[in-house]
């Protein structure tokens, strides 16, 4: 039980140690304000977002130190989502609505509409918005400040995640606790390797050169986590990307039901964690980190196995107080990495869903 306990340990220590060296890094970042009459495109893929799109359309129209437009693209909404864009840019007309073509075969459907919102914008940068995010007045300010001030043509950034539920508690802190935990943010910035190619398709800023001469959306035509497919594929054509602390610079509620985020997360894992080489290292990674020491703590509560389950569970908190993410979350932590375990290998296994995954009246065939 000692090497066990030992391996244990270590399995907690790394992402422990990573998320005090980024969070050291991330706030080390410098806050560059944006040239003047720098004009950004604020793009917003719609479908079916009445209850959110005014809220968010208004947050982006708030936007302040930079020039911008907003486009929104109506996705074959069957709600009002479209006349609620209209009577907002009826009197403000750095508004636009926009309808989306059919969907092209061998496309995904928000990928298919930012493909589209991209060739409509004007600006020189091109900020990507989910319609369920908030952006703070200075957000597309910051972002397009950094970018300028550190070449990288992509800066991504996690929204601050509004969470309510335990449904959500159990699901979306894994987001956080992976990019913080897992991936090397000194790294990431010195290597221009695709491997490291990270960002969160909830808020990303492209340049527009370098967005289409990487092919844009449409390299990755077929996919869906736009997030980590669109900056590998800015850096594969040489172009560096960079992520930034976003929990002051919008806020998203994703989901309000257990059963949403399940299927909102399962509809683009197997891009991510769900493969067939990859799960099983996360797999030992993340259990023998995050959930075995405290499934053993009762039965042999030896120092490596309770350093082990205290070391997890410090670094939980320090992300959570780092993005400002509920603290009620914290003592879910195991569950949480347990249920994101499980969605995986459901999602690999294409279990209960028949190798299809869905989302907002689509189908998608899964590998």
């Amino acid at each position: 039980m000692t090497t066990l306990g030992i391996i244990l340990l270590a399995l907690a220590t790394l992402p422990a140690a990573l998320v005090v060296i980024n969070l050291a890094v991330l706030d080390r970042t410098p806050h560059a304000p944006a040239p003047a009459r720098t004009l950004v495109s604020i793009l917003i893929p719609a479908r079916n977002e009445a209850a959110n799109i005014a809220s968010t359309a208004e947050a982006a129209l708030a936007s302040r130190d930079v020039e911008i437009e907003v486009l929104v693209m109506d996705d074959g909404s069957t709600d009002a989502t479209a006349e609620i864009v209209r009577t907002i840019s009826a009197r403000d007309p750095r508004l636009r609505l926009l309808s989306a073509p059919p969907l092209t075969e061998g496309w995904t459907g928000k990928v298919h509409a930012c493909h589209h919102l991209a060739h409509h914008a004007r600006g020189a940068y091109l900020l990507f918005v989910d319609a369920d995010v908030r952006v703070a007045p200075r957000a597309a300010a910051l972002l397009t400040g950094h970018a300028q001030t550190t070449g990288a043509r992509l800066v991504s950034a996690v929204p601050r995640q509004i969470m309510k539920t335990p449904g959500e508690w159990l699901t979306v802190p894994t987001i956080n606790l992976l990019l913080l935990g897992y991936l090397p943010v000194s790294l990431m910035r010195a290597s221009a390797h695709p491997g490291f190619g990270a960002a969160c398709g909830q808020l990303m800023l492209v340049e527009r050169k370098a967005y289409h001469a990487s092919g844009g959306h449409a390299a990755i035509r077929s996919l869906i986590h736009d997030g980590i497919q669109l900056a590998r594929q800015i850096r594969r054509n040489g172009f560096m990307t960079d992520l930034v602390p976003g929990d002051r610079l919008a806020a998203c509620r994703m989901y309000s039901r257990f059963e949403d985020a399940w299927n909102g997360f399962a509809k683009n894992a197997h891009e991510g964690m769900a493969k067939p080489v990859a799960l099983p290292v996360w797999t030992a990674l993340l259990f023998g980190g995050h959930v075995l020491p405290f499934l053993l703590l009762p039965f042999a509560p030896g120092w490596p196995i309770a350093c082990a389950a205290l070391l997890s569970l410090a670094a939980r908190a320090m992300v959570t107080v780092a993005t400002r993410e509920s603290p009620v979350s914290i003592p879910f932590h195991p569950f949480t990495v347990l249920v994101s375990l499980a969605l995986q290998w459901c999602v690999l296994l294409r279990i209960g869903r028949a190798g299809r995954t869905g989302w907002k009246g689509r189908l998608y065939p899964v590998g």
